[in-house]
C-alpha cells in the first residue's frame, strides 16, 4: 500500500469517533487487511437483513442510511467523510439494522470482524479501545434518537391538546 494514501487513511481515522485514541501502529496493521471499496451513486453499500461482518469507513463522498417501514424506505440520516456505518451490527452480530446507498460517488474502507479479532490477539488494549469507542458512538446515537422521539412525543401532545380546546 503506497505509504502516502496508508498516512491519509491512518489520519482520517484517527479524526473519527471510533478511532480516536488508537495508534498509528495499530492501524497501520489493521490497514493491509482492510477492503478499499469505490461506489458509484446508486451503489448499494449494505441492505437491511443482510448479515454483517464488517464496517465502513467513509473517505469521501456521501451514503444514505436508509430504514423499511410499511413497504417504504425512509431516510434516517446521511453520511459523509469520515463517517463510519455497520459497526452496530459488529458489535450485537445481528442483520444489518438499514440499508446503507451512495448518494454520490464515494471511496470507502471495509474492516472486518475478523481483522479486528487479528488485532485482539496483537493489542487487547487497543482492540478494547476500539469497541469502547463503538460503544460510546451508538451511545450517543441512542441519545439523539430518544431526544428526537421524545420531541415527536411532545408534538404529538401539543396537537392532541389543541384538538380538546373548544
Amino acid at each position: 500500500m503506497n505509504s502516502v494514501i496508508s498516512d491519509n487513511r491512518i489520519e482520517l481515522l484517527q479524526t473519527m469517533p471510533v478511532f480516536g485514541g488508537i495508534r498509528a501502529d495499530v492501524l497501520r496493521f489493521l490497514l493491509p487487511f482492510t477492503k478499499p471499496r469505490s461506489l458509484i451513486a446508486g451503489d448499494i453499500v449494505f441492505q437491511e437483513g443482510d448479515s454483517a461482518n464488517s464496517l465502513f469507513v467513509l473517505e469521501c463522498g456521501e451514503i444514505e442510511l436508509l430504514k423499511q417501514w410499511e413497504g417504504n424506505q425512509y431516510k434516517l440520516k446521511s453520511l459523509r467523510r469520515g463517517d463510519c456505518c455497520g459497526e452496530v451490527s459488529l458489535m450485537d452480530l445481528q442483520p444489518r439494522l438499514t440499508t446503507a446507498i451512495a448518494v454520490t460517488d464515494c471511496s470507502l474502507i471495509e474492516i472486518y470482524a475478523a481483522n479486528l479479532h487479528q488485532l485482539y490477539q496483537k493489542d487487547r488494549e487497543q482492540f478494547t479501545l476500539i469497541y469502547i469507542n463503538m460503544a460510546r458512538e451508538v451511545c450517543r446515537r441512542l441519545r439523539e434518537a430518544d431526544h428526537r422521539a421524545f420531541a415527536a412525543d411532545m408534538e404529538a401532545l401539543k396537537v392532541a391538546k389543541r384538538r380538546q380546546t373548544p
